[in-house]
């Protein structure tokens, strides 16, 4: 994957996890109505926290984009690929299961989707070498 490529990869997940997850933590109804997704009252609050670590997940992206930037560095940027797609993978597969159970309504899906579409990503760009741009 070419430097500008990934650097626009990095910077749309992570403002897009670094957004979300700090509307979620201010705003948590008007964020889920955004997004088309339900849950009941007593639940915001939960939602909520989990929005700091949706946005932590945003802004560890971004720190990849930095290093993208900055010096490029492939072992950086190899972590950050791995923790931040283990973080979604987990994501991921517990919202289908919850939704498969009928505890989460599937317009859900939408979120285990994006996170697994990035996981799939992320997986095959670290096996395929992308991310070997620079010394470090």
């Amino acid at each position: 994957m070419n430097r500008t490529a990934l650097l626009l990869y990095q910077l749309l997940i992570g403002l897009s996890d670094t957004c979300t997850g700090a509307l979620l933590v201010v705003t948590t109804a008007l964020t889920l109505q955004l997004m088309h997704l339900h849950a009941p009252q007593d639940a915001l609050v939960y939602i909520s926290f989990v929005g700091a670590f949706v946005m932590g997940v945003g802004l560890s992206c971004l720190y990849g984009a930095y290093i993208t930037l900055c010096d490029g560095c492939e072992r950086k940027l190899t972590t950050v690929w791995l923790l931040t797609a283990l973080m979604r993978a987990s994501v991921a597969i517990f919202v289908t299961a919850q939704v498969l159970a009928g505890a989460l309504a599937t317009a859900w899906t939408t979120v285990a989707l994006f996170d697994g579409i990035c996981v799939f990503i992320q997986i095959i760009g670290m096996r395929r070498g992308w991310l070997a741009h620079g010394d470090c």
